[in-house]
């Protein structure tokens, strides 16, 4: 059974060790998109309010840069002070010095090669630090490392209230709400696939669109031209093309070798054009049946939406947004859609876990959340 902070027995003056998320983008000193590190302000701002002593670790994959630009982020909001080891003589007296409701940000856990080995000693050492664990970083979730699956098996562990809603939201995909749809686009059939085959039999629609839509046509015996397709998956793709809710290609928008664009029904793709977006009819019919949901989840752009054609990826947001389903959204380049769109709001919930998302909806469950069990 997961265990939100709301439950835990926090005490005046306890230490929790909390694992941020924290992992973003920075050029230059600089974030671009703040909203992801604000995310974690609720938790802090939870922990403070009970006066515990907050040592706040994640991991930044930019090489190069540090998470005292995050927490400076962070230090606009609440009151955070930056530490790069808490485990040398400075850093433990830091760490002896905290007052309650203090919040001390740890330099990129990953400068410890013992975290992504998730070695058993290590894990013992941040432990050590704290008397209990939150987990609020869902986004890596899906990785086996000392900080997210070691800790826990050590000391009592939460679910921080970021990772307690990315839970919840996307566990609703498992029972959804009636008539239920699932669009699925973008690149890296690996993951996608996997996905619509685990959460097709729950959905009443899926519409296949990108690479795996791409893919499911190539599989159905048309002709994909120069288009983008699955590397091998053969197996999983007539999987799909055997469930009787799998809604694929209508017609899509295609280029030829001399960037002109032709509207095509799939039996008419040639040898020389490239897939770059879902066609008129096909975006009708999803408006149609989406008007209609009550459930909708959504991950990944209809086409080529990073080189520009991003109509059929637009008019779906803007689809989902008008309806009055419960809808959930997710994946990055889905995300900087809704901004442009100035259509955020309209969506139940947006998720920020990439790759955790889509492993998690695929399984059923993680290693961080096997581990907080």
């Amino acid at each position: 059974m997961l265990k939100s902070i709301t439950e835990a027995p926090i005490s005046l003056g306890d230490r929790v060790l909390v694992r941020g998320n924290l992992n973003v983008p920075i050029e230059h000193g600089v974030i671009a998109d703040t909203s992801r590190v604000l995310g974690n302000l609720p938790t802090l701002r939870f922990l403070k309010s009970k006066g515990a002593k907050v040592i706040l670790i994640g991991h930044l994959s930019v090489e190069g840069e540090s998470l005292k630009t995050v927490a400076g982020v962070l230090a606009q909001h609440i009151p955070v002070s930056f530490l790069t080891n808490p485990f040398n003589s400075e850093g433990k007296e830091v760490l002896k010095k905290m007052a309650d409701g203090d919040i001390v940000c740890i330099e990129n856990i990953r400068q410890f090669p013992e975290e992504e080995k998730n070695d058993v000693d290590f894990a013992k050492k941040l432990a050590g630090l704290a008397d209990m664990f939150v987990n609020d970083d869902f986004t890596s979730a899906h990785r086996a490392h000392a900080s997210v699956v070691g800790v826990p098996k050590l000391i009592p562990s939460y679910m921080g209230l970021e990772f307690a809603e990315e839970y919840t939201h996307l566990s609703q995909a498992f029972n959804p709400q009636h008539p239920s749809v699932l669009i699925v686009g973008g690149a890296k059939p690996e993951t996608k696939l996997p996905l619509i085959t685990a959460l097709a039999p729950h959905m009443d629609t899926v519409f296949v669109f990108g690479v795996s839509g791409n893919s499911l046509l190539r599989a159905k015996g048309f002709s994909v031209g120069k288009s983008l397709v699955a590397v091998s998956s053969d197996e999983s793709l007539q999987t799909i093309l055997a469930m009787p809710n799998i809604s694929a290609y209508r017609d899509v928008l295609t280029i030829d070798t001399g960037g002109k664009e032709h509207v095509l029904k799939p039996e008419a793709i040639g040898p020389d054009d490239t897939i770059v977006d879902a066609g008129p009819e096909t975006l009708a019919h999803l408006s149609q049946v989406v008007s209609g949901a009550s459930f909708v989840l959504w991950n990944g752009p209809l086409g080529l939406y990073e080189k520009g054609f991003s109509v059929g990826t637009q008019e779906c947001a803007r689809a989902i947004a008008s309806s009055h389903a419960e809808s959930i959204v997710g994946g990055g380049d889905t995300d900087a859609v809704l901004a442009e769109g100035h259509i955020t709001g309209h969506f139940s919930f947006i998720s920020s876990a990439g790759g955790a998302m889509l492993e998690f909806l695929a399984k059923g469950t993680l290693p961080g959340i096997e581990a907080l069990k």
